[in-house]
């Protein structure tokens, strides 16, 4: 049972890191080049043999997101980002309606094919080809579902192309994340009445 409660944990961690990314390049432009490297990585991990697999086989890759957790679910208010906890929120309810769509979630696996290809030339999951054919695929297939997330930030930097495709595809990233947790079984209402427990853990495996 713990060790499903880690798995979770660190499916939620993943989660909170690219939605706390797409904030990053939405308001400030710029980004970890090391998470974000990480983050879009997910997205390639199809079959991985754990869950801690997803995330490059360390736990130290999710630093940025297990120390979100405490924050974002703890019962200060003040240390709360409302604008991260909405973006969660809403990536858990598309990733629930994608594992429902067989269609789109094909579609979504060719464009991932696709990006790989392209990093077999490119060598770097961040290069611009690959983020916009990643982005691509997030609004062909899940920009159109409901609820639809709309990302609050600078007006300015929201005009450049370059931004835009890579919100999209760390959406796609933190989605990747939210049908991990949902695999797991992980549910919105754990994250409500468990949250005690991922705040914990969360503490635990950053120690570890």
């Amino acid at each position: 049972m713990k060790r499903k409660l880690e798995d979770k944990t660190l499916a939620l961690a993943g989660i909170f890191q690219a939605c706390y990314l797409v904030q990053q390049i939405a308001t400030k432009g710029i980004a970890d080049h090391q998470i974000l490297t990480i983050s879009i990585n997910t997205i390639f991990q199809q079959n991985p043999n754990d869950t801690l697999d997803v995330y490059g086989g360390k736990r130290h890759n999710l630093q940025k997101g297990l120390r979100l957790i405490p924050q974002q679910l703890g019962h200060n208010p003040q240390g709360r980002n409302t604008e991260l906890t909405k973006y969660a929120i809403n990536v858990l309810f598309l990733a629930k309606k994608l594992l429902s769509d067989p269609q789109r979630l094909e579609n979504i696996a060719k464009a991932i094919e696709k990006a790989r290809k392209q990093n077999e030339h490119f060598q770097s999951v961040i290069h611009e080809e690959i983020i916009a054919t990643l982005a691509t695929a997030y609004t062909h297939n899940i920009s159109t579902l409901i609820p639809r997330i709309m990302v609050s930030g600078d007006p300015q930097l929201l005009q450049i192309s370059q931004n835009t495709q890579l919100i999209r595809a760390l959406l796609l990233a933190a989605i990747r994340s939210a049908i991990l947790w949902t695999q797991l079984g992980g549910s919105r209402w754990q994250i409500l009445f468990q949250r005690k427990k991922f705040i914990q853990l969360s503490q635990h495996l950053l120690r570890v």
